[in-house]
């Protein structure tokens, strides 16, 4: 039998939106996430803010990390062959105290039932979708408590994301053939897919068919999500998992990509949802904070430390926690 390799869940959400404040209000303040690590995306000429959020202790499957892009005036369009949707777990029994927070906020929202969970649909400042699915599984996920949240109504985490497709067949391919996805249920355009193993969180991949939207952007770009990191636990299983979708002939996989906190490799489904196969490295956070200072310094990667006058001219935040020099 080929070796496959082992994808766990999902690793971390990555996303670009608008102004960092706002980004920085909707996660911190609204959503009640922890500010785990603010520091500079790695690609590029020029300095962007990655900001980091999650639970306390910025586990896996916790991350949802933001690339404010007004500064630099790109904008992305969304549209079909694109990532469409943050799906974030909350227990069974939130979605009224989530109602109730996001409307005394002015945040419109939608209640839905889909796929059998009952969800709560609203947007992020740049546009992007968010829903809060009620997740009828177990989860073990330490929520933080924050601005106002408690821990019995906070967000586990991931639940998975939904992409937006002209048909279903090749992206039904890659996700069942090369990441090894289970077809779970279809109801109408919607197609669920569970992947990874039990230990893993974030395994729901989603599919709504809307062939008649525009092509969406895939570059950087304010207003849309950039791509959904699978935890590929450690570098020889990615490489396994790299050699096995790149035999089915899925031949643009990156070669890995030193991030700082973990290693990734990149491919473009053909579905359009950009896919890192991330795994963590010792000791991830703590390697430019103390476990207790998480998300209170600005941390510059070494190849860019020569620009930190630069980075220092990057808008100022009004933080919840207080930043240190």
């Amino acid at each position: 039998m080929a070796n496959t390799g082992t994808i766990r869940g999902t690793h971390h959400l990555t996303f670009c939106v608008g102004g960092a404040q706002e980004d920085y209000d909707f996660h911190a303040r609204l959503l009640g996430l922890k500010s785990v690590k603010k520091t500079v995306l790695f690609d590029g000429e020029i300095p962007i803010y990655h900001l980091y959020y999650g639970n306390g202790d910025g586990d896996l499957s916790t991350l949802l990390t933001a690339f404010p892009y007004r500064q630099a005036g790109w904008m992305g369009k969304r549209g079909t062959n694109q990532a469409k949707r943050l799906n974030l777990s909350v227990p069974l029994d939130a979605l009224g105290f989530w109602s109730d927070r996001l409307t005394s906020s002015g945040l419109p929202v939608e209640k839905l039932e889909l796929l059998g969970t009952q969800r709560l649909l609203f947007r992020h400042p740049s546009g992007i979708e968010y829903t809060l699915v009620a997740d009828p599984g177990p989860d073990d996920r330490v929520p933080y408590e924050g601005a106002g949240v408690q821990g019995e109504y906070g967000i586990r985490g991931a639940y998975g994301t939904t992409t937006s497709v002209r048909e279903v067949g090749e992206m039904d391919f890659f996700l069942v053939q090369g990441m090894g996805a289970e077809h779970v249920a279809s109801d109408g355009a919607n197609h669920q897919y569970r992947i990874g193993t039990d230990e893993g969180h974030g395994r729901m991949i989603e599919l709504v068919e809307e062939p008649d939207l525009p092509q969406g952007t895939w570059h950087f770009g304010e207003g849309t999500i950039h791509h959904h990191a699978f935890d590929v636990i450690d570098a020889e299983n990615q490489q396994i998992i790299k050699d096995w979708i790149v035999g089915l002939g899925f031949t643009d996989v990156s070669e890995p990509k030193d991030r700082g906190y973990f290693f990734s490799m990149y491919l473009r489904s053909p579905g359009g949802l950009l896919c890192e196969l991330a795994y963590s490295v010792s000791p991830g956070f703590l390697v430019d904070e103390a476990a207790g200072e998480l998300g209170t310094h600005m941390c510059i990667p070494p190849h860019w430390e020569h620009r930190r006058s630069e980075i220092a001219q990057l808008e100022p935040l009004d933080t919840i926690e207080t930043v240190l020099a």
